[in-house]
């Protein structure tokens, strides 16, 4: 896929949408940069629920010349109730709530600015210790996440 960074974060945002409708789970897109991207409405909890989208089209090599890594940069001061993750060339979402995406954080600007990243498979460093990677964040999938955060089973489809 090419594309401008217009296209790529709507490209993500539709890939959300994609998802969450397979569950039932309608929402819409705003068209104004508020730091909200998506508003979902739940008809399990009767609620609607804010989300920021980040995509990013593929994996990269880490530091340039690395392993694969996929990271994304969010703000410090989140104002949506949830981060969700969108990786165009395997077609899957991360979802985390506010608290959980500053948590999982590994970087942390001055300027306000948070990243979360993983590898694509596991690796260790040259002191021994395992670094983050695809498999460990298995747990925050969209699919796996739609029944605790809105009530909402898995879809036959």
């Amino acid at each position: 896929m090419t594309g401008t960074t217009q296209h790529i974060g709507a490209a993500g945002e539709l890939l959300v949408q994609y998802q969450l409708l397979k569950y039932g789970i309608d929402s819409a897109r705003l068209t104004t940069d508020s730091g909200v991207d998506l508003v979902v409405y739940s008809l399990v909890d009767a609620r609607a629920h804010t989300v920021q989208v980040k995509t990013q089209r593929t994996p990269r090599p880490s530091g340039g010349k690395g392993p694969l890594s996929t990271g994304w940069f969010f703000p410090h001061d989140l104002g949506a109730e949830f981060l969700a993750v969108a990786l165009l060339s395997s077609n899957r979402v991360w979802l985390f709530t506010r608290d959980e995406a500053r948590e999982l954080a590994q970087e942390h600007s001055a300027r306000g600015i948070r990243q979360i990243h993983w590898l694509a498979e596991p690796a260790t460093r040259r002191d021994g210790s395992v670094r983050r990677s695809a498999a460990d964040m298995e747990q925050y999938l969209l699919e796996s996440r739609v029944s605790e955060l809105f009530g909402h089973e898995h879809p036959d489809v």
